[in-house]
């Protein structure tokens, strides 16, 4: 076989070499060009590539050698040769290697034919074969019948070689048409009247657009060309400027979603990152009035906050901040909060969600600042345009100068720690944003809508500060409140991936009325979770703190813990409280205390270094310094710091005095040091304490008092061993301090310092808080509203009894709204709530839906009669009822005006959720008679738990204002009527009269007493009203009034089983159990209608003079008796005994209300 196989390839090789002699003239007379790509090709593939009869047609290498190549067919056969590798197409030019410069040195001259090489033999396969050529004619029918089968296959793999490149350029194409099309959209949109400039970048590829951008860039250049060479300059100059607007927009973007899509939790300075997505749970923010301050302390205000149920009219999400809600556009909004609530927290979050086009896409740019870093220009003079170029060096190097065509929102954030505070009334007025001015009179323009007018700001702020901006320049105001008692939940499980753990952590925080209403302040939440993270993992197990004192000792307990274990400075038995650790406290507590006693909450680095403290330093425990600092970073210039939230300064400025105080005896509170006994020293001590914080107006030390009360305690010192030397007959100072602040509360006539003390008793563990309320809220009903701050402490007060209320009288406490807005969560823990009569409007269900639908509610009677509700507060009300979480089992809306539409409603939600209700009062409306239909099927209907239904007096006129909407008329009696009154036909009204009326004996008849009685028993609510003459007794009585003889006794109001209102021209007095009580008229008046109200359940009887005022009827209230009733009443008429018996002297009418 291998002489057969060479001789054809010595045959052909002779034959090919002969036919190159005897052209050799032809092919010196090629172009040079065809040569030498000729030769190229065949020197590289052979020095390279394996032969390869597929990949080399010898048909075509004969027809070239005998025809020879043109030059465009030489250029094709050298591009086949080195596709024919199936290489991937390069286009990209490369230097030569070494090993190519050589075979470039061995290529043949170019007399040399190079296919000769194409078919040459290796030096090692050639000296071993036979030299004689075999016989010609076999070999020519040999390479014949080998040409057609190469060609064959050459021209397949051809075809499919061009196929493949037909399809690959085709997508191209595609890619390409679809490219230029997006890019000329995008460019026609940012050029027409409404486009907003904007470069839009799909999420899908905004990842690789900084490699597209390379494209984008071409493709401009492209796009200008052909638009100036159809004269378009116009276009062409305005499309460049919009792109690099937009280019430089994205870039901003990227920026702004880097610096915010993580953050520290707890500090800015180290720690662990978190994604902002997913850690960040929705805040409660709220519409506010503008213009309201509060000068409460914050963490009262963040008590006070975290009891404030939702109103989802008056919540705001984040990326509605500036929606108004309403025609008018918010140029500048104000949101305030207590520190740590989450202020810088909800800006960054809108601007992530902006930097990654997740919302208020209409915006073109956001310029986040921070008024700690103004702070540090305030000595310089800058324009406005120079401001934005400093902070923001991309917009500078895009030359974007003028802003005024453009959606731009300003955030300042921190309006508090400016300084020196903003003055409007001096400020000079700047328009010109290029004119060089100070920081402060850039802001105060900006504010004002001199400078940018048409730019949104977004300032936030302490509550102290919002008062710097005046009421007229504020579009908006809102204030954050933390987290809702929900979202805690949510924030809670995010951050413990065990369910069981978190549960336990959700459950130990609700039963804490001091950690479950802080954790509303998201820092909080994170220091809370920090401690009960290490405690729930602490081999010793420790009982979880409860009290804010314990939580935070436990905090710097975990920081020292996990910085030892982290540097292996100790083993983790050993006690955590050394020297080393006192001395980083006391330096850190020194601090603490005096900027706290300045006011200051804000540090440079050389005040640390002035308490000994070096930043910078690898010290001894660098996590206390983490965890407990943050620094901000202002301009690269200086490093600002401050404690994660106030209350660690509080706690560690307490902390600091109370070392001082046990080691060296010195009262740092009030700067003195005392030579008494050991109690005394400690009396004196927390007295003087807690007089200085009652001394100070806005309750400034009310935290560091309450954190200093909490180390009192022997359980909190116990923690602080190592710390606090062995102290000897320590005394126990805890009853002391209780009797001292009850003594306070007791003498105290400021309400709001008395409740602050309530906080300071719960840090104590005295839980005598219900009593202590009883004291303040002396009386039945409140003479006057409460605060926002009193129904915060009044609320706290309430919940901290951990007690289920049997039943929750409403009206003790108000008749109001707002008040039940506080209270919610005490309707929430009572079994019975009375909520009836009390001036309730139709958004009260707002505030009752999610006591509704706790999962926690104890809640199972609800009585809201005689309250406004209508309609559309059944209808919010429904909402709740619906929800199978709610277990209501009676629901009284007597009185509440619902008509037919409000029954439908409640039907609804009964079919939605029948399981529970029993009992449902809808009398004193008007359902009408479909209304009803829907219940009385409902009664048959095995599902439904309904069993009573009370539609008594229902009607139109139940729809009248009330109490006119509980009329009920009144019939006199014949068989109570003395013989000197005469009834009237039809029994509607009686007089005095001389000659005795021949009425039949009957028991009941009263027979000197000229008295009458109707004839039917009251109880419920029922209303009536009378018109007289003379004068008269109008009242209501018991059945079992005597009725026989002269005495007292018989006389209505003359005993304890009636109530009765003396009535005369001139005068009206209050009578029950032969005891008057005078009654004063504010004005003058000659009326002669009487109204009565009787509310049976609640104990009153109410008397109203009803005047007519230009055709306008008025009520006026004339007297109330509060009592409790024990049988149905009687309404009852008498006249006095010494009255004449002239004809119609002395007469009353039962008067019929339509």
């Amino acid at each position: 076989m291998e002489e057969n196989n060479s001789s054809p390839k010595s045959t052909l090789s002779a034959h090919m070499n002969k036919q190159a002699t005897d052209n050799s003239q032809m092919e010196q007379e090629r172009p040079e060009s065809s040569d030498l790509s000729c030769v190229s090709m065949a020197t590289e593939r052979s020095k390279t590539d394996p032969f390869n009869f597929n990949n080399v047609s010898p048909e075509s290498q004969i027809q070239r050698k005998l025809h020879g190549p043109g030059p465009s067919q030489a250029n094709r056969e050298s591009m086949e040769s080195v596709r024919s590798k199936d290489h991937p197409i390069q286009f990209k030019q490369r230097e030569p290697t070494g090993n190519e410069n050589q075979v470039d040195q061995e290529t043949p001259e170019p007399h040399q034919p190079c296919l000769v090489s194409t078919f040459a033999e290796s030096p090692e396969e050639s000296k071993d074969e036979p030299t004689e050529p075999k016989t010609r004619g076999h070999s020519v029918l040999e390479m014949l019948a080998r040409i057609s089968t190469f060609s064959n296959q050459r021209s397949e793999t051809d075809r499919d070689h061009k196929e493949h490149l037909d399809s690959v350029f085709k997508v191209i194409e595609d890619d390409i048409i679809s490219f230029v099309r997006t890019e000329l959209q995008k460019m026609k949109n940012m050029l027409s009247p409404q486009g907003s400039g904007c470069l839009i970048v799909d999420d899908k590829t905004a990842g690789d657009e900084e490699q597209r951008s390379g494209n984008r860039d071409a493709f401009l250049k492209i796009t200008l060309n052909f638009l100036k060479r159809r004269n378009e300059e116009q276009l062409a100059d305005s499309l460049q400027n919009k792109t690099q607007v937009a280019i430089c927009q994205v870039k901003l973007k990227s920026i702004l979603a880097k610096r915010c899509q993580y953050l520290f939790e707890g500090n800015s300075w180290r720690g662990k990152l978190t994604s902002m997505n997913q850690i960040y749970t929705e805040l409660y923010v709220t519409k506010q009035e503008k213009g309201e301050v509060n000068n409460e302390h914050e963490v009262q205000q963040s008590e006070a906050a975290s009891l404030k149920p939702d109103d989802p009219e008056t919540t705001v999400s984040c990326e509605d901040v500036f929606k108004p809600g309403r025609d008018d556009q918010i140029r500048t909004l104000v949101t305030k909060g207590a520190a740590g609530i989450g202020k810088t927290l909800l800006t960054q979050k809108y601007t992530l969600d902006w930097a990654e086009g997740k919302a208020n896409n209409y915006i073109q740019f956001i310029f986040p600042f921070t008024f700690r870093e103004l702070n540090l220009l305030k000595s310089q003079n800058i324009t406005l345009v120079g401001l934005i170029h400093e902070f923001f060096p991309e917009i500078k190097k895009a030359g974007i100068c003028n802003f005024e065509e453009f959606q731009i929102v300003f955030i300042f954030d921190g309006l508090d720690e400016l300084q020196p505070p903003l003055d409007f009334h001096h400020a000079p007025i700047l328009t010109d944003v290029t004119q060089p001015s100070s920081v402060h009179m850039i802001l105060v323009n900006l504010i004002r809508g001199k400078l940018l007018p048409s730019a949104r700001l977004w300032i936030t702020t302490r509550p102290a500060a919002v008062h710097q901006i005046p009421i007229q320049y504020v579009d908006s105001e809102t204030e954050i409140k933390g987290f809702t008692d929900q979202r805690k939940e949510e924030y809670f499980r995010k951050r413990f991936q065990d369910k069981e753990e978190a549960s336990k952590l959700i459950s130990h925080i609700g039963a804490s009325r001091s950690l479950h209403t802080m954790c509303h302040i998201p820092v909080f939440c994170w220091i809370t979770a920090t401690v009960l993270d290490q405690v729930l993992k602490d081999k010793e197990k420790t009982e979880l703190p409860k009290t804010l004192t314990e939580l935070y000792i436990h905090f710097l307990a975990v920081q020292v813990k996990q910085d030892n274990a982290k540097y292996q400075k100790k083993v983790l038995t050993d006690s955590i409280w050394n020297s080393e650790t006192e001395k980083i406290f006391l330096a850190m507590g020194k601090l603490a205390f005096e900027q706290l006693e300045k006011r200051n909450l804000l540090f440079y680095e050389e005040d640390l270094k002035e308490y000994g403290i070096d930043i910078n330093t690898a010290s001894a425990y660098p996590g206390v310094f983490t965890e407990t600092f943050k620094e901000e970073s202002i301009l690269s210039q200086k490093r600002l710091f401050c404690f994660v939230h106030r209350s660690i300064q509080e706690f560690l400025a307490a902390l600091y005095v109370f070392l001082v105080f046990m080691k060296a005896g010195d009262n740092l509170v009030r700067r003195s040091r005392s030579a008494l006994q050991p109690e005394s020293k400690f009396k004196q001590f927390y007295q003087s304490a807690v007089d200085k914080a009652l001394e100070s107006p806005d309750g400034y030390l009310d935290m560091f008092t309450r954190f200093l009360l909490g180390l009192s305690l022997k359980t909190n010192q116990d923690l602080l061993q190592g710390l606090l030397k062995k102290t000897k007959n320590v005394p126990q100072v805890q009853k002391m301090l209780v009797q001292h602040i009850k003594k306070n509360i007791r003498d105290c006539p400021d309400a709001e310092k008395s409740i602050r003390m309530f906080h300071w008793l719960n840090e104590l563990n005295d839980h005598s808080l219900e009593e202590e309320t009883r004291l303040y809220l002396s009386g039945e009903v409140l003479e006057k509203e409460l605060t926002s701050s009193q129904w915060s402490a009044l609320t706290f007060v309430l919940l901290s009894s951990q007690k289920v209320f049997d039943v929750f009288d409403f009206k003790r406490f108000s008749k109001s709204n707002e008040a039940l807005m506080w209270l919610a969560p005490v309707v929430k823990v009572s079994k019975k709530s009375l909520l009836c009569s009390c001036n309730l409007s139709q958004r009260t269900s707002i505030h009752l839906v999610p006591v509704l639908t706790a999962e926690n509610s104890f809640l199972r009677e609800l009585d809201l009669s005689d309250n406004d509700l209508h309609d559309e507060g059944v209808d919010l009300l429904s909402y709740g009822l619906r929800n199978p979480k709610c277990k209501l089992k009676v629901l009284s809306l007597s009185g509440c005006l619902v008509t037919e539409k409000g029954c439908a409603y409640l039907a609804s939600a009964l079919i939605s959720n029948p399981s529970y209700l029993r009992e449902l009062d809808l009398s004193f409306n008007h359902p009408g008679g479909s209304g009803l239909d829907v219940f009385t099927a409902g009664l048959k209907d095995p599902n439904w738990k309904l069993k009573t239904l009370n539609w008594d007096h229902c009607g139109k006129h139940r729809l009248n204002p009330s109490p006119q909407r509980f009329f009920l008329e009144q019939i006199l009696d014949p068989g109570t009527a003395n013989r000197n009154l005469m009834l009237s036909p039809g029994n509607k009204h009686v007089q005095v009269v001389k000659e005795e009326q021949p009425y039949a004996d009957h028991p009941e008849r009263f027979d000197t007493w000229k008295q009458v009685l109707c004839t039917d028993g009251l109880s419920g609510r029922c209303y009536w009203e009378v018109r007289w003459k003379g004068t008269v007794r109008i009242g209501l009585t018991y059945k079992g009034i005597r009725r026989k003889g002269e005495s007292d006794e018989c006389c209505i109001g003359g005993n304890d089983q009636s109530w009765a209102l003396s009535c005369s021209p001139q005068s009206f007095t209050a009578w029950h159990n032969n005891t008057p009580t005078a009654v004063k008229l504010l004005e003058n008046t000659n009326a002669n209608t009487l109204g009565v109200y009787l509310d049976w359940s609640a104990g009153t009887v109410s008397f109203y003079l009803l005047l007519r005022r230009a055709s306008i009827p008025k009520k006026s209230h004339l007297h109330t008796f509060q009592t409790t009733f024990t049988e149905p009443l009687y309404a009852a008429f008498g006249f006095e005994q010494t009255q004449e018996l002239d004809d119609e002297s002395s007469l009353v009418y039962l008067i019929q209300v339509e």
